[in-house]
């Protein structure tokens, strides 16, 4: 039963079209198919800030390639807690995804989902060794079965081409390999999912349109919001039980307009990014990998490099970088006003506090605006020695907003990563942060289900229907080898990723 008895009044309002938000409203449907849900986005299309394919690395985050997920320790063993984390929350989602093509919810896989290898690749006998624990590492837990390790020039000159090319023959090399990767395309499949909602029966979704307030009082079971319609300036006042707040770079100032005790301190670090793309279909058809290698000292995560095969519109597409910028917008069409008016009172302190800490950051960002050309490609030839300049042009990449929190001992700290936001009573949340974000997307919601609709969750009617969607939900993939192996095999008939001997393996 419908838990808003006004017809005019949404029960559920999610704010912003991405993968965060048409991931819950597609979970909400599912589980209780009577609630209504109203969705606002302030531009004309869904996933066009982060979801989009030129805003997000669309690598299918599972931690195979991705170094900055398994740091180094002081002792000198190797990190992994974070890395299974995001391995098994990548599993999650593909359950997820396959259960919506089994439904026939959302199209063919091929249109956001295609297998290509994760390979991590250093140079340097600091770097040869770290890889070669991490190696060890992560190996040891079956979510990583089927990873190679090699040192081997001839292997890497098989695996990846371009990347040995006219490199230094007496520079070490290695790198890891996975052949389960995968690179997704989560901006189709954010529009699939929303294509899906928009036709079911209690649900609109209305473009155009800007949530510009929102307040509860004290007491009160209902948020009330203000929606300004950005074409004919119409605006509405509309009340909801539960809102989500997942616009991306523009969920700090709405969590900040809320005004719940939870999202006090909060604050955020806009970081914007640019790829160079490949124009030449010669070397772009040489390369079928996605090669990560270790940030430059200060470099935010998300600006991990990589010489990155997309496919994107149909179109297989090289990238590399990003390059990490700095913007004062929080979202790619926002506007130069968005940090300095996120600043109040709450959260000035732990931004300062912050900002004194990552002066290096900082100072990272202003030499990587500075870059001319020939810099870019200087960073380029690193990973691809033979590159020329007229083969690439810029490519603007999205914008992200790391979170600021508040911290007792250190005043502020910048995370790097995802957080969700949510207010004492369940009444409303917010989705703060950046990666791995879309590839955990459907882990991150099923922990806000969890906190938010509690008194839900555990009733056998919802429990039964999310084993259903996720069939390891509530079991962990990360100790079970068994049923790690059962539900890669699964998803990857239905998802069209062949599998092989407990490790999937692209088609040919």
């Amino acid at each position: 039963m419908s838990m808003n008895e006004n017809p005019n009044n949404p029960d559920v309002v999610l704010i912003g079209a991405g993968i965060m938000s048409a991931t819950l409203g597609v979970l909400l449907k599912q589980l209780q198919p009577d609630l209504t849900i109203e969705i606002f986005e302030t531009l004309d299309v869904a996933a066009a800030e982060s979801s989009d394919a030129w805003n997000n690395a669309g690598t299918g985050h599972s931690a195979f390639c991705e170094l900055n997920y398994t740091p180094e320790l002081p002792d000198g063993s190797i990190e992994t807690l974070k890395a299974v984390k995001i391995a098994e929350s990548f599993e999650i989602s593909k359950q997820f995804w396959s259960y919506l093509i089994q439904q026939n919810f959302i199209t063919v896989p091929p249109s956001f989902i295609r297998p290509i290898p994760h390979i991590s690749f250093v140079w340097g006998q600091k770097n040869i060794d770290y890889l070669r624990k991490r190696y060890e590492a992560l190996t040891s837990c079956h979510l990583f079965k089927g990873m190679i390790y090699t040192e081997d020039k001839s292997v890497l000159e098989e695996w990846i081409p371009l990347v040995m090319e006219g490199r230094n023959p007496e520079e070490k090399v290695a790198a890891t390999r996975m052949d389960i990767g995968t690179d997704v395309n989560f901006g189709s499949l954010t529009r699939c999912m929303f294509d899906h909602l928009k036709h079911q029966p209690g649900v609109s979704l209305h473009f155009s349109h800007q949530v510009r307030d929102l307040e509860k009082n004290e007491g009160e079971t209902m948020w009330r919001l203000n929606v300004k319609n950005t074409i004919t300036g119409e605006r509405r006042k509309l009340q909801a039980r539960f809102v989500f707040i997942g616009a991306g770079g523009g969920s700090l100032p709405l969590l900040i307009k809320s005004e719940i005790p939870e999202g006090k301190g909060f604050g955020g670090f806009p970081v914007s990014g640019q790829w160079l793309r490949c124009t030449n279909p010669e070397v772009i058809a040489k390369h079928n990998a996605k090669v990560y290698g270790k940030a430059s000292v200060g470099a935010p995560p998300m600006s991990v490099p990589h010489l990155d095969t997309r496919i994107i519109e149909g179109k297989r597409e090289l990238l590399f970088g990003p390059y990490a910028g700095f913007s004062t917008k929080f979202l790619k069409h926002g506007s130069y006003m968005d940090l300095p008016l996120s600043i109040k009172l709450g959260n000035i302190g732990p931004m300062l506090s912050a900002g004194i800490k990552n002066i290096p950051l900082t100072k990272y960002l202003i030499d990587q605006v500075r870059q001319s050309p020939e810099d870019r490609l200087d960073a380029l030839r690193e990973y691809l020695p033979a590159a020329r300049l007229e083969d690439w042009e810029v490519e603007i990449a999205g914008q992200r907003v790391q979170v600021i929190k508040k911290d007792e001992k250190e005043g502020g700290v910048l995370e790097f990563g995802t957080e969700v936001v949510s207010s004492a009573d369940g009444t409303i949340a917010a989705l703060l942060g950046a990666s791995p974000g879309a590839s955990t997307a459907v882990s991150i919601m099923l922990d806000l289900l969890k906190r938010c609709f509690k008194d839900k969750v555990g009733t056998p009617e919802w429990q039964s229907k999310l084993r259903k969607m996720i069939p390891s939900y509530g079991q962990s993939l990360a100790s079970n080898g068994k049923l790690c192996a059962e539900v890669r095999k699964q998803t990857s008939e239905v998802l069209k990723l062949q599998f092989a001997e407990g490790v999937l393996k692209p088609q040919e």
